[in-house]
């Protein structure tokens, strides 16, 4: 199985960061503060809008189209239909988190029979 990644040391992870800024020649700049403030530059034609921009030339979406009734037996297909596609998914939801789960079992499984070996080789059970 595999096994992850022990986690690396926050100073190890600052030098990183350092070294990089100090490759790309950003050692003398600061960082900005939560109190600065970014100029606005002219807005070019190639930039994203932002959300509270009004976009233009975008069509409305249209309304979706009334469904008509349905018979008993096309909503028994449907049923059916949604069933199976959520057992498949509910299959594969398993299939997925299985390994993971038979692993953390074993690993306790593991650490439950070394106590109790500790426990019966000194005598205290």
């Amino acid at each position: 199985m595999d096994t992850p990644k022990p986690p690396q040391k926050p100073p190890h992870l600052l030098d990183d960061l350092e070294s990089i800024r100090q490759l790309l020649g950003d050692d003398t700049l600061q960082p900005p503060l939560l109190t600065d403030t970014v100029a606005h530059e002219p807005v070019h034609e190639e930039q994203i809008p932002l959300l509270f921009e009004p976009i233009s030339g975008q069509p409305e979406p249209k309304p979706a189209p009334k469904a008509e009734p349905k018979g008993p037996d096309a909503l028994l297909h449907l049923d059916s239909e949604l069933r199976a596609a959520a057992q498949l998914i509910m299959q594969d939801v398993i299939d997925d988190f299985a390994p993971h789960i038979e692993t953390e079992i074993k690993r306790r499984l593991d650490a439950r029979m070394e106590r109790l070996l500790a426990a019966a080789t000194s005598g205290k059970l």
